[in-house]
Order: C-alpha cells, then sequence, then structure tokens
C-alpha cells in the first residue's frame, strides 16, 4: 500500500500501481474508459454496500427514484470480465450526462481522473465477511467464488483464513474471497481529496435521510421536499429487496439461485453472534495493530465513531 500523503492529500497516481485479475474481474479493462467531467464511480469491497451506494447515486444522477433500466444497466461493473468490453465502453460513451460506473479496486489499481466524483462506502469487516458467505451460499457459479463445490460455510472455519491472508499476495486479508479491510486501508489516504465522498453502510442502515442530503449535496444535486419521501422510500433497503430482478447485480444473468437473497438481510453487528470468541479476538489483534485507531473506528462504526 503507498505511504499515506505527509503535507495534505496528494492524489493517487493517475495510472493503475498494480493489476488486479482474477476469474471475475481485470481492472486493466479501465484503460479503455473515456472520462467525464461529473461522472460518479462508486467504488468499495464486495459486500460493503456498493449495490445500495450505486441505486442512491443512480436516483440523484437521473432525479428520479424509478429507474429507467436495471440498476446493473445504470452502473455497470466495468472490471467484470463476464461483460464484454467494447459494447460496455459503447454503451457508456452513447450515455448522456454524466455516467455511474462501479468498482471492486482498491484505490492502488483504478486510474485517478480528477473530474470524476468518487464514492467509497465502507462496511464493518466482520459483517462483509458473513454476507460473502451468504453471497456464495446464494451463487450458482460456486467455482468463481474461490469456494470448492460442496464446501461447508461455516463462518469461525474460514474466518482464519480470511482475517490473515491476502486474497491477492501483496494483501494481508480475504482470503478465499476478497479483501475488505486492506482493501479500506487502500483508499483512506484519500478521503479529504474534494472529489471524494465515504459512505458506510451502517450509517445508510440507520441514517438514510442524512446519508442521502450529504450525498445529494456532494453530487451538486437537489432534490424537491415535496419529492423527498419518494428518493428515501426508493433508496431503501426494503426497496431493492422487494425489486430485486431490477436491484441485483447479474439477475439478468442468472447469477443467483435467488434475486431477492443478494439482499438476505442487511446485516449490522451480526458477528457478535456468529464468530466464536477466539475469531473476535483473533479480528482485534490483528486489525488493532495493523490500522491507525481512526480508521478501525470508522471501519466497523461509520460516523457514529465520532
Amino acid at each position: 500500500m503507498r505511504s499515506p500523503p505527509v503535507m495534505g492529500p496528494m492524489p493517487p497516481p493517475s495510472l493503475p500501481l498494480r493489476h488486479y485479475r482474477n476469474a471475475v474481474f481485470d481492472n486493466a479493462r479501465w484503460a479503455a474508459f473515456r472520462p467525464r467531467a461529473g461522472d460518479v464511480v462508486v467504488v468499495a469491497p464486495p459486500k460493503c454496500g456498493t449495490t445500495w451506494t450505486a441505486k442512491l447515486c443512480a436516483m440523484l444522477l437521473h432525479d428520479s427514484p424509478a429507474l429507467p433500466r436495471p440498476l446493473s444497466r445504470m452502473a455497470p461493473w466495468l472490471d467484470l470480465t463476464a461483460a464484454p468490453l467494447d459494447g460496455l465502453i459503447a454503451e457508456l460513451d452513447a450515455a448522456p450526462g454524466p455516467r455511474l460506473i462501479k468498482t471492486h479496486t482498491p484505490g492502488d489499481g483504478l486510474p485517478w481522473y480528477p473530474q470524476v466524483r468518487y464514492v467509497f462506502c465502507g462496511r464493518d469487516p466482520r459483517d462483509a465477511f458473513l454476507s460473502m458467505l451468504d453471497h456464495v451460499r446464494n451463487s450458482r457459479d460456486v467455482a468463481r467464488s474461490g469456494v470448492p463445490q460442496g464446501a461447508r460455510l461455516d463462518p469461525n472455519a474460514i474466518f482464519p483464513r480470511w482475517a490473515t491472508e491476502g486474497a491477492f499476495p501483496w494483501m494481508y486479508d480475504g482470503a478465499p474471497f476478497q479483501s475488505v479491510v486492506w482493501f479500506t486501508e487502500s483508499w483512506w489516504a484519500w478521503r479529504d481529496l474534494a472529489n471524494v465522498h465515504y459512505t458506510h453502510y451502517r450509517d445508510l442502515s440507520i441514517d438514510l435521510d442524512g446519508e442521502l442530503r450529504t450525498l445529494a449535496a456532494f453530487l451538486g444535486r437537489e432534490v424537491d421536499e415535496a419529492r423527498w419521501p419518494a428518493f428515501l422510500a426508493g433508496g431503501s433497503f426494503a426497496e431493492m429487496k422487494a425489486a430485486a430482478d431490477a436491484h441485483a447485480p447479474g439477475a439478468h444473468r442468472g447469477n443467483w439461485i435467488r434475486n431477492a437473497d443478494f439482499f438476505r438481510e442487511g446485516r449490522l453487528d451480526a458477528w457478535r453472534d456468529a464468530l466464536n470468541a477466539e475469531n473476535q479476538a483473533l479480528y482485534e489483534a490483528l486489525n488493532g495493530a495493523r490500522l491507525e485507531p481512526a480508521l478501525k473506528a470508522w471501519m466497523e462504526r461509520g460516523r457514529t465513531a465520532g
């Protein structure tokens, strides 16, 4: 990971430093992207609120809680190798106004465009881990998840590896899925840049009104107060789950056993009951040493960390 800035926030380099490629995604595909002023890139580790954040951004950018197309078309995952690159770029180039793109690429692998706004969503890593297990159970293509077919997804059996082994050789967590802690740390240095906005799964869960207003201000969007309740309803976790066929990424490709289970529970602090005392202590020992206290507190509690 790059060192944090010493004399105020410094932007990341304009070119990726690292190549992130596995069976699902390849960040080299960003080389084909032609940015426009006002474009929005939603960034998050997997299972940390990417889809939720993308829905909120899409509503604000299109000034409507009712989207004209499925969310995965409104906010394509550019790195996803299952989507033919030429067609995806052609669709983005033809789209009017600011475009919305999502990514699961860490901070040292994503091109930096000063004219683009970046929205990062974080989540308690322990809840994200449990949601990843739900994700794998619901996937029709378990092999691509890195978990052997028929494997028993016991959280307490898998957690020690996930917490101590990198999803890529230079990471310190995430295997056999993807990193959450290292990934979030890779973006922490850029939190004071004017074109980067941070939100958190916990804050979206307990104060959607406040988070949506803050996001609207960051994106330079105004919503008439008379229409605000419709935006809040459209951006709720319950609405995304109820309309999962339109919101679950990859639903049109038949990726999930049940589309609604992509939004299974919206876990908050489920790790307290799911992880045993040994794994809770392991998490604290590892991340207490790895992370600066402010980052660890935000990662776990969002704005409520103070």
